[in-house]
């Protein structure tokens, strides 16, 4: 029996844009084409609007378990939902303990099915201490593997020193998963924070000084240096400089597997925000200026720059205050805004195409991390999916956020590309 069929849509993934019906069946997609000769009485008329195949958040902080205080999966899914996606990657720190072994893992694993709207991957991570791990946690099933070659802010998950790195390598490119790595230099940026704070200089704009994209550069130099000697698969998580970004293509030019991602932040705000906004735009790496905004924009419409993940790290309010810029908390709460985001600035401002959006935003992810059935809209597919009218604006105010806390940096902004319906396997989780 068919479960549910969505009638006049305009069906958009990464390979098509066109008119068209599309029936799912026990949570897969059975036919997409005009007009189905079927007549059932779970029926929905999406009136033209985009059916884009649901998001991929690779990159995600809900803290569960032990810090449900800051967000949780339900809180969080509810917001993915909201904002069209389907599925997220939830990295390994920040929750307590974090996911470094199998039994932490197994322990998160029963929350996330517990509590998530939508589908849950789970990173693992690669700290010192760790590595006899990595196989069991190989083998139970996560998504790939976590480390920062700086600090994390989580004495919980140390930064890896450059052994750890290279040993932990060589084991995972034994198991064939992914290692991703928070790249930044921890001397250089560790030391001109430093260098601030003895002088007095605790602003907004020190922060932003103390971290140069050269920091970020070293890192991903290393990084690519030690995965090609290993035969490691790498991705580097939200690169903030066009430079990381051609450090990048420049090593997959000589057969190096690794890629990398942004953030919608990078994309939509520069450091003259951070200082307008304070802690809600607070991050790691930092906010850039104008200049590079628009070098990583070109990248990602040329497609180098392949995949856009929030890396939602959301806090209580109490730590996102004070007049000590370094001493707040950085992470930017944003996993319910990136499709609104890239539709308005990148569709709707720049010309990107809905297509090139679905791929940033779904198929890519899908594709690099071998989610075979997610990320696309044809038959066989999952019928993950979620319904977008691209035209209708609206305010974001703190009341839209599904976060626990209703931080954002986009509250005021106005956006165009409304999110009004998500399902994940045929199974509606948002919309009236």
């Amino acid at each position: 029996m068919t479960d549910l069929i969505i009638r006049n849509a305009r069906v958009v993934d990464a390979t098509r844009d066109d008119l068209a019906d599309v029936a799912v069946q026990s949570g897969k997609i059975i036919d997409i084409s005009p007009n189905i000769p079927l007549n059932i009485a779970n029926e929905f008329d999406a009136q033209g609007q985009v059916l884009f195949p649901g998001g991929i958040d690779p990159h995600v902080h809900f803290n569960e378990p032990g810090r449900t205080d800051w967000e949780g999966f339900i809180t969080g899914t509810k917001a993915l939902a909201k904002g069209g996606m389907t599925g997220f990657f939830d990295m390994p720190l920040n929750s307590t303990p974090p996911t470094t072994t199998v039994d932490d893992f197994n322990a998160k694993q029963h929350l996330a099915e517990a509590h998530s709207l939508v589908n849950c991957y789970l990173w693992g991570g690669l700290i010192p201490g760790n590595l006899d791990y990595l196989k069991p946690l190989a083998d139970r099933g996560v998504i790939g593997f976590k480390a920062f070659m700086s600090n994390s802010g989580m004495a919980d998950f140390p930064a890896v020193d450059d052994y750890t790195l290279y040993r932990g390598m060589e084991i995972i490119a034994e198991t064939g998963k992914i290692l991703a790595v928070h790249a930044e230099n921890d001397g250089i940026t560790g030391g001109l924070a430093k260098d601030a704070q003895r002088a007095g200089k605790i602003s907004a704009r020190d922060y932003l000084e103390s971290r140069p994209a050269i920091a970020e550069q070293e890192a991903i130099s290393r990084a690519i240096l030690m995965a090609e000697a290993t035969g490691c698969k790498l991705h580097i998580v939200h690169v903030s400089s066009a430079r990381g970004v051609e450090m990048v293509m420049g090593a997959q030019a000589r057969g190096v597997d690794v890629t990398c991602e942004t953030c919608p932040h990078y994309l939509v705000l520069t450091d003259e925000d951070v200082i307008r906004l304070g802690a809600s735009a607070k991050c790691a790496p930092p906010i850039r200026d104008a200049e590079e905004q628009a070098a990583l924009w070109e990248l990602v419409m040329s497609g180098d720059l392949p995949i856009i993940a929030s890396d939602h790290s959301p806090a209580p309010p109490d730590i996102k205050t004070g007049d000590d810029f370094f001493a707040i908390w950085g992470g930017i709460s944003s996993c319910q805004s990136t499709l609104s985001l890239l539709l308005t600035f990148g569709h709707h401002q720049l010309g990107m195409s809905l297509q090139q959006i679905t791929a940033v935003t779904s198929t890519n992810t899908a594709n690099r991390f071998g989610l075979e059935h997610k990320g696309k809209l044809i038959e066989g597919a999952d019928a993950d999916m979620t319904l977008v009218d691209i035209h209708a604006s609206y305010t974001l105010t703190a009341d839209d956020l599904e976060y626990r806390h209703k931080i954002s940096p986009y509250i005021g902004m106005t956006l165009r590309g409304q999110v009004n319906h998500t399902w994940v396997g045929g199974e509606h989780v948002y919309g009236g």
